[in-house]
Formats: C-alpha cells, structure tokens, sequence
C-alpha cells in the first residue's frame, strides 16, 4: 500500500517526486517551504491515492487511513508537545483541501478542530482571553457545521442577531456565561433544525472534517470547473492539517502578503500588506492592513524582528524558484509562520518588468525571462485600456475581436465615419458587418463595432491588421439605417452620440469613457532584444498603408510579408477609377483607366520601399472578385453613372453580370490575372519603377517580393510570371537600370499543397495563406463559421477555432507536406505565413517546429510573433527533435 500521509515540519519534510500529483499546491507548497528550512507550522498532508482509496470504499474513510490519521496526529503532539484534546493547552488543527490546480467549489478550510465545549474552557483560563477562545469555538461551530451538515451560514448569523437583541450586547458577549449561552443556542439549533450534534471528541471532530473535504471534490462547482479545464476526476483531492497558528490573539499577532519585488519597478524589495491582530470587539470586523515596506522601514517597529526575518526567507526562496515570489504568512504571539508561496501574479507590464530584473539580478537567464512572459499578454501593453475606476454603463456586449478601447460619436456608414473625421471628430464606425468597400471608414474609425460576425470576420481580420479596436457579434444591438438610430434595450442613440468599445472584453459601454494609453518602456525593449537574439523564424507585418507601415517597423517587422493592393483601391479617385476599368467594355478602356492607377499605385509602393528600408516588401496581386469594387446603394449606382458618363442601366448589367454564387471560390486571384493580364502588368510596372525609384533615393537597391494569389497550377504562375517577367525587362530598358526581384505565389487551396513540387520549380518563394487554406481544406465558409463554430468548440468536437489558430493535424499537415515536397524540389526557397494564424503564438509554435523561415501578421501582432518565435525555438532545442515534417 503505497503511503498515505506525509509529513513536515521546519528544516523536515517528506515529499514525492510527483509532489503537486500527490500533496496538491498547498501540500507541495508546505513541504517546499519546510525543506528551505523555513518556519512552517508543523504538519501532514493526506495523498490524494487516499481519496482514491476513499472512493472505493463507497465515500467513507476506510479504518486503516483513520489509524494512519491517528498516528499522524500523535506525531503531531509530539512535536508541538500538545495533546489533542487535551487537559493544558490542548492542541488545536487547521484543515485545508489541496488540489493539483486552483479549484473552485472545493471545501473551505476548517480551523480550530479539537475545541469542544471542554477544550475551550481550558483555552481561555490558559490565554487568559475568554472571548478569543469562545470566538474561535464560535467560528469551529460554523465552519464544521457548513462543512459536514450543509448548515446555512445565514442561519448561525440570524440567531446570533436575535440572541444579541434578546440579551442587550452592545457588540458581542461579555463573559463567559454569555458566550457559553450563545454556543448552547446553537447546539440547540443542530439539533432541532439538522438533527445533527458537532461531535465532542476531537479525533472524531477531524475523520467527519477530513471525509467531507475529500467529497467536496465531486461538490457540483468543483466538478463543473474540472469538466471545463479537462481536469480528470481520477486526479484526486489532498488534505493538508496544521497546527494552529492564533494570528488574531493579540498586538503581536497578525497575518499578510509578502512579495519579493516591488512590481511597479521589478526591483528586489520587499512589498505587500500586514493586517495586526488584537481584540476585535465586533463579531465580523475585519483589521485595517498596514503598508509592509513602510512596517519593514520603521526600527521602532514591534515587528521589527519578525519582518527582518520574513525578508530574509521570501528572498531565499525566490533564489530557489527563481521567480518574484508573493508569501502569504500569520504571526502568532510575535513567531512567525510562512503559510504559502507562490510566484507573484503580474499584470503584462510588471510581469516584463520582474522578468528584465530577474535577468539583471542574474537570477535567470535570458531565455528563461523569455519563457515566463504569456505572447498574448502583450496585447494589453500596445493598446489603450478603459480605465475601470470610472463608471461604466455597459449598453451591450459582443465578442472581442481586436484588442484595445476606443471612444468616439456613432457612424452608421463608411461615407459619414469620412465626413465626421475631416471635422476632427472621433468616430466609432457602426455596421451590421463591414465589407472590402468599407475600408476608407475603418481606416479613419478610431473603433469598429459590428452586430454581426464572429472574431474571424471581415471586420475583426481588417481591424486588427490596421490596430483598430473591434467588437463584433454584438446581437442585442439593433440598427435603423433609414432613421439613423441604434437601439440598446430600451437605450435609443443616434448618430453623433458618443460610445465607448472594448475590443479586448467586447463592452460596448455608452458615452466617453477615460483611457489609459500604453506606455513601451525599455523593459519591453530589452525583453524584445533577449527574444530576438533567441528566435529563429524571422517576422514580417501585412501592411499596405504607410501608417501600418510605420507602426509595423516601430515594433520591430523585418519588412512586409503580404501588402494587399486591393485595399489601396477604396478611396477617393482610386475608387472611381477602378470602376472605370471595370466598367470598360474592351482592353483598351481598361488599359484607359489603369493608367490613371498606375502612379497612385507606384507612390504607395514608393512610400513603403523607403519605410522598410530595404528590408524585404512581398506585394500581392490584386486578388479578390471584380464585384466588391462596385456601388451597392441605388445613390451610389446614381453617383458612379454620373461620374463616368454612363447609363445607370448600364451599372447595374455589369454588377449583374459579375455576380457570383460563391465569390471565395470565384473569379479571383490568378484567375482575375489571367482574364484581365493588363491588371498584373499595371501592377507590376508600379512595383519596378517604384523599385527604382526608392532605391535611387535610399542609394541602395529595393528586392521586390511579387505574390501571385490562388495558383492551383503551374501553369496559372508560369502564364502571369512570364507577364512579370516581360514588364520587368521593359521597365530596366526604359530606365537603364537593372532590378532584381522574387516572383512568388500564396499557397492557399488543397491542389498547390499536392502538387508544391511542380509549383516550386516556378516559384522562389511560398507564402501560406492560411485563412483561405482553412476554408478550402474545412469546406466552412470564414465569414459564416461564427454561425456554429462557437456550438463545436462547446461540444467538444473541435477544441478551438481553425481560424484563429492553426489546425495541426489538417490545415498544418497540408502546409508541412507543401514544405517537404517544395524543398525537395527547391531548398532554398523561401517559405513563410502570411494569413492571421502568423501572430497567434500556438499556430508559431506548429511553424517553428515545421520549419518556415518567416511569419507575417498585423502591425500590433508584430512584438507578440517575436516573443512567440522564440519561445518555440527555444522549447524546440530543449526538447531535442528537429524541424521539419512532423
């Protein structure tokens, strides 16, 4: 029979190898704290193999564990010099349940086991303190009752009211007669009302405690938390017992939290608070904590000695952790006793902060700072936060689908968000969805907020590629396009009002709501540059504006790895001249109008050559459907005939006619290419002179990367590279000057996968498109997924969203199989992600481990891509495998 209870005291503790499995955290803790030779309260932890052995006893503790209990509380006596029960200062137990995780639902824990209606007498003629004895034997009386009779808590409270009024006590008892009058009510109440006694026998007192600990890990909280984090039943509960500690007796008493650092700073100090004990006449007054950095700076200070010492022990063991520690510890009659130890709980900025120091202190080594800090916590650092202190009236809540706070005055359209933020106002643009025209709108949106969709929509993906904050699916929320109203409940706003989004928590909160902006500081930089020298994987951003741009190289982008030339078409003239080659009903008309996109499409590819600074820049092909271009509204059908000189009829035949059942599997990408070539040749012409052009001003050449989408052919990128290839010569010949260049393709449907070795012999680099990839391998529909993905997640058929983090075993073994057959072909082509699973730091890890030499993700996804990549290269040399196909 393996052994069933384990002991420890200061300076001695038996532990298992397996010692949170076994003790629990609390019981690992304890026996941690005992062997660093810290002063614990002398103690044993009951395994949680008993709770098994309980189990398959049918819920009662079988007799040998109730031996091997008796003779664990007699060790006890022994080494406290007390006796349980006994006649001079009797030994009194704290019980508390241990679980291998933080569980909510399991019982709380009991303290003063072995008072009875004798023991307590002895207690108080011994301390000379009647009502801390009594209060104590109280406080017994409610907690086992609670615990073992499912007694209501509200039902001791009530009687000790009536019985206060009946009597006339001003706070509480003042003598022995009445506290021993007010603990005969409440036996008299167990017994009437529960038909149930609190045992006078001590060791009886602790097998009914310790037996119904062991039950509240099967308690209806407790197995609803462990279903939802997988937490198999068979884990089992331990049970930890000490010897009290009287942190409330006295003014040399007390209890606290201590932290070895001071995480405002990172640097070594001790912090926290110190609540001092002593009478407390109030039956629940709770004492006023003191500052402890102040307490440990005053000499004069009674517990001078005691905050010395603790100091001394919190920074032992954050020495042996390794780790800013927070100690929870009680001081009974001026001893101290450390309780518990764990590593600090850090919000993002101090958790980077402690980590930087660590490393300064040389504590820990830099890839260990990198490992301790969550990529996804990031988030919080780079985006405006809602400053909670302020009253917030929360009018919906939707799904948050990129992170950070925005206020603003409503916008039900792309046109008024414009019109709104010529006149330097804030603007929330407001939408059922959004769609590709709607991109001028959410540019100069301080926020999005969309009734429909899911964090994978059109919204969500735009808004976090351009670091605007978005809330979508917020259902509750209704618009009233024609009268230009939003209706929250029986809350009624108009345009022009003022709301407030959380794209982190999905609130949408009404009015203007104080922001706390973020704050980069040199901890963050320094931890960049510790992830930096330990990443392999280089990171790129998706930009195509020069303020993503910009902001993509503040965070560190080693250039751009997708630049979508379809979102530079949406503004102004750019729109209209679209339409116009659109609309044109020959090459030549269309040649006509691309010409006029020609320069504008040539500045943009300027302005971002000279931004990335010869860092590398992949330029998409236009990619999506002719159709998204085109007016919707009868008034933009109207305006856009006007401006061209055409017949409105005439619109709306060719929108008729360029209509598609399934546009995501449409005429797009290449396909687009391949019908209209002068479309590619515009573009490509744009890239080169532009190449030039950045490269004459900066002194140093520019290396376009062109990205052909949706090839599933060879011969789709072998047809548009030979159009490239042919701009390219004419552009060197009319300007005298020699480019180089990459011609590449996005691999983002099931056949590129299969036939990558063919495609590869073509192409000098890979570019995964893994949203795309995603639908195409799921056969789901990215825009309509939110519609049932959230009920499979929730069944448990799928354990997260394809969409947000790469699925390893289909999406990532097409993408690893493309890799293999690729390189076999090519090996030094260049291979990387481009879609939004390149900032999610789980689908980094599937990257790192399969090999791609890059990822590329939104500008503000940049800093948490860095940190991500390094940690998988890390864990990934730690474990000792190699990349490649898994």
């Amino acid at each position: 029979m393996p052994k069933r209870i384990y002991t420890f005291r200061q300076g001695d503790a038996e532990r298992t190898a397996d010692a949170v499995a076994s003790l629990g955290l609390k019981g690992a803790n304890l026996a941690l704290l005992a062997s660093l030779d810290a002063p614990v309260p002398p103690g044993f932890t009951i395994a949680t193999h008993a709770w098994r052995e309980m189990k398959g006893a049918g819920g009662d503790l079988p007799q040998s564990l109730k031996a091997d209990l008796r003779s664990a509380v007699e060790w006890l006596e022994e080494v406290t010099g007390r006796r349980f029960g006994g006649d001079h200062f009797p030994l009194l137990l704290a019980v508390r349940t241990s679980a291998g995780t933080q569980m909510p639902g399991l019982a709380e824990s009991v303290l003063d086991v072995g008072l009875t209606d004798r023991t307590v007498e002895i207690v108080a003629s011994e301390l000379h303190d009647t009502a801390f004895a009594y209060r104590s034997y109280r406080r017994f009386i409610e907690s086992y009752a609670a615990l073992v009779f499912d007694a209501d808590l509200a039902e001791f409270e009530d009687l000790a009211d009536r019985e206060k009024d009946r009597v006339g006590w001003r706070l509480e008892p003042r003598n022995a007669s009445e506290w021993r009058m007010l603990i005969g009510r409440y036996h008299d109440f167990l017994e009437r009302e529960l038909d149930a006694v609190v045992p006078q026998t001590p060791l009886q007192q602790l097998v009914e405690v310790v037996q119904a600990s062991f039950a509240s890990w099967r308690s209806l909280g407790a197995s609803n938390h462990r279903m939802l984090h997988a937490i198999p039943e068979n884990a089992g509960l331990a049970v930890t017992i000490h010897g009290m500690i009287f942190n409330e007796r006295n003014q040399k008493s007390g209890r606290g939290r201590a932290l070895s650092r001071d995480l405002s700073t990172g640097k070594a100090a001790l912090t926290g608070e110190f609540a001092p004990g002593g009478r407390i006449e109030a039956f629940d007054a709770v004492p006023e904590p003191v500052d402890l950095a102040t307490l440990a700076a005053d000499a004069n200070s009674a517990f001078a000695p005691v905050i010395a010492d603790l100091a001394r022990h919190v920074r032992r063991i954050e020495a042996h952790i390794g780790d800013a520690v927070e100690v929870e510890f009680m001081v009974g009659d001026g001893e101290l006793f450390l309780m518990q130890s764990r590593s600090a709980r850090r919000e993002a900025a101090e958790a980077v902060r402690v980590a930087v120091e660590l490393v300064a202190d040389g504590i820990i080594e830099p890839q260990e700072a990198i490992l301790r800090i969550d990529p996804a916590s990031l988030d919080l650092l780079l985006h405006p936060a809602i400053d909670r202190d302020a009253g917030l009236s929360v009018l919906a809540r939707g799904m948050g689908a990129s992170p950070g706070a925005a206020s603003g005055e409503i916008a039900f359209t792309s046109e008024r968000a414009q019109a709104m933020a010529a006149e330097s106002r804030p603007v929330i643009l407001v939408r059922n969805e959004t769609h590709p025209e709607d991109i001028h709108g959410m540019h100069v949106a301080e926020g999005v907020l969309t009734i429909r969709g899911g964090t994978t929509s059109h919204a969500a993906v735009v808004a976090r590629g351009i670091g605007k904050p978005c809330v979508t699916g917020a259902g509750s929320l209704r618009i009233n396009a024609e009268r230009g109203l939003l209706h929250a409940g029986d809350r009624v706003l108009r345009e022009g009002d003022r709301i407030t989004i959380d794209g982190s928590s999905g609130e949408v909160i009404e009015g203007a709501v104080p922001l706390i902006r973020p704050s980069l500081t040199g901890d963050f930089a320094t931890l960049m540059s510790f992830a930096d020298t330990a990443r392999r994987m280089g990171v790129r951003t998706n930009a195509e504006t020069p303020h993503e741009a910009r902001a993509a190289r503040s965070f560190g982008a080693e250039g751009i790895g997708l630049c979508r030339t379809e979102h530079m078409f949406f503004e102004g003239d750019r729109i209209q001249a679209m339409r116009e080659m659109i609309l044109a009903s020959d090459e030549t008309g269309r040649r006509r109008a691309l010409d006029k996109l020609l320069p504008i499409q040539r500045s943009d590819f300027i302005e971002l050559f000279e931004i990335m600074a010869g860092l590398p820049v992949t330029i998409r092909l236009l990619d999506p459907p002719l159709h998204e271009f085109l007016p919707k509204s009868e008034s933009e059908i109207a305006e856009t005939a006007l401006q061209l000189a055409v017949d409105e009829a005439f619109v709306r035949q060719r929108i008729a006619a360029l209509e598609e059942f399934n546009p995501m599997l449409g005429h797009r990408g290449c396909r687009l290419a391949i019908s209209y070539p002068e479309i590619a040749e515009m573009q490509a012409r744009a890239i080169f002179e532009a190449a030039i052009e950045a490269g004459e001003r900066a002194g140093a050449a520019v290396v376009p990367e062109i990205m052909v989408p949706l090839v599933s052919l060879r011969r789709e990128l072998d047809f548009l590279k030979a159009r490239i290839d042919a701009v390219a010569s004419d552009v060197m010949a009319e300007r005298e000057r020699r480019i180089d260049y990459l011609v590449g393709t996005m691999i983002e449907l099931p056949r590129a996968i299969i036939r990558a070795d063919t495609i590869a012999e073509a192409a000098e680099f890979f570019s995964f498109g893994t949203n795309d990839l995603t639908q195409t391998v799921y056969g789901i529909s990215r825009d309509d997924a939110a519609n049932f993905l959230s009920t499979y997640v929730r069944q448990g058929i799928l354990t997260r969203d394809p969409f947000q983090t790469v699925d390893v075993d289909g999406v990532g073994e097409m993408i690893a199989l493309a890799c293999e057959k690729a390189r076999r072909t090519k090996p030094d082509i260049s291979l990387g992600v481009c879609g939004e699973q390149g900032g999610d730091p789980a689908s980094i890890a599937f990257f790192e481990e399969t090999g791609l030499d890059y990822v590329s993700c939104s500008p503000f996804r940049v800093p948490i891509a860095r940190l991500a990549a390094a940690q998988s290269a890390i864990r990934l040399s730690r474990s000792g495998r190699t990349r490649g196909r898994r």
